[in-house]
């Protein structure tokens, strides 16, 4: 080979090089499927792995369908999950009504898919107290101490506080310490272990706490539920394409009829099974939680934050 051909090949190979560094993937990447990122709201709490084996079977189904691989991880907060999608740090999210509505209304999130379990697409806040409690209704809870979760869930803060706020209460006012645990297994640990007087959680979290022998349902009461709530949502980050959205779509669509994926895989909130994916579920049925959700501004947020860091 001349000096001049060594050259050539010598340029080539540094071409070739410098395209894969700028399209930034290794010559070794070249190839691989696609990885899309997934971030969920910590909303049972517990390991990071629990939450995550919750979605991982609809995710491996989709998976099978799309060719698509998923990269899932767990939020520290629903904060951080709505902020992950606004600032591209997540394509796919598992994210409460209010967070959904958050995240949509700063233009970051569209609506991928609700579970549907027997033809319904919905689920309940609730008030817990335990069983041998004098706290009969919400109006009992007047100078007791409230565990709840998250300030930005729907069904372990928002429905339950709307609910004690129509009932007549002042939360910061009446209450007698409010506890935020920070999720929906938390507030009902700290029920469990005399923490709290009441706890605030979705029925969801509190089956899934029964069926994993984490409390004993002899020994808790239901005090109040809440009226329906529309069940927690995938959304999609609104900058991926279009393509990627009618894949997605189309896939979880028809992942509870696809070949090779058994019942056991269509999975959904709090990893209860679920019939089948909405995907043409209506943005605007969440305007429900959205109205709820106006009953709490944030100077009263910021009271009841201040209420609970006193102790």
């Amino acid at each position: 080979m001349s000096q001049r051909q060594e050259a050539g090949l010598r340029l080539f190979w540094g071409m070739l090089a410098l395209l894969f560094v700028l399209s930034g993937c290794s010559p070794a990447d070249h190839g691989k499927r696609e990885t899309l990122r997934v971030v969920l709201i910590p909303a049972d709490g517990g390991t990071e792995d629990g939450t995550k084996a919750d979605y991982q079977p609809i995710f491996q189904a989709v998976s099978r369908m799309t060719k698509l691989d998923f990269d899932i991880k767990v939020g520290q907060s629903y904060a951080a999950v709505v902020e992950a999608l606004c600032n591209n740090g997540a394509d796919i999210a598992f994210v409460g009504p209010v967070s959904y509505i958050q995240a949509r209304d700063r233009g970051c999130a569209d609506l991928l898919a609700v579970g549907v379990e027997k033809n319904q697409s919905i689920y309940y806040s609730g008030i817990f107290t335990k069983a041998t409690s004098p706290i009969h209704s919400i109006a009992d809870l007047k100078g007791r101490r409230v565990a709840f979760g998250d300030v930005n869930s729907t069904s372990s803060f928002v429905y339950p506080m709307a609910m004690i706020i129509d009932a007549g209460l002042d939360p910061v006012r009446d209450l007698g310490a409010i506890r935020m645990t920070g999720s929906h297994a938390d507030s009902l640990a700290a029920l469990v272990h005399d923490q709290a007087d009441a706890a605030a959680l979705s029925f969801d979290s509190y089956e899934k706490a029964v069926s994993e022998h984490a409390v004993d349902p002899a020994a808790i009461r239901v005090v109040a539920r809440s009226l329906p709530i529309p069940y927690p949502p995938l959304v999609m980050n609104s900058r991926l394409d279009a393509a990627h959205k009618a894949r997605l779509r189309d896939a979880f669509a028809k992942v509870d009829r696809a070949p090779g994926v058994t019942p056991d895989m269509i999975r959904g909130y709090g990893g209860k099974k679920v019939d089948r994916y909405d995907t043409a579920f209506a943005p605007e049925q969440f305007n429900l939680a959205g109205a709820v959700m106006a009953k709490l501004d944030d100077s009263l947020k910021a009271a009841i934050l201040k209420k609970a860091s006193e102790r």
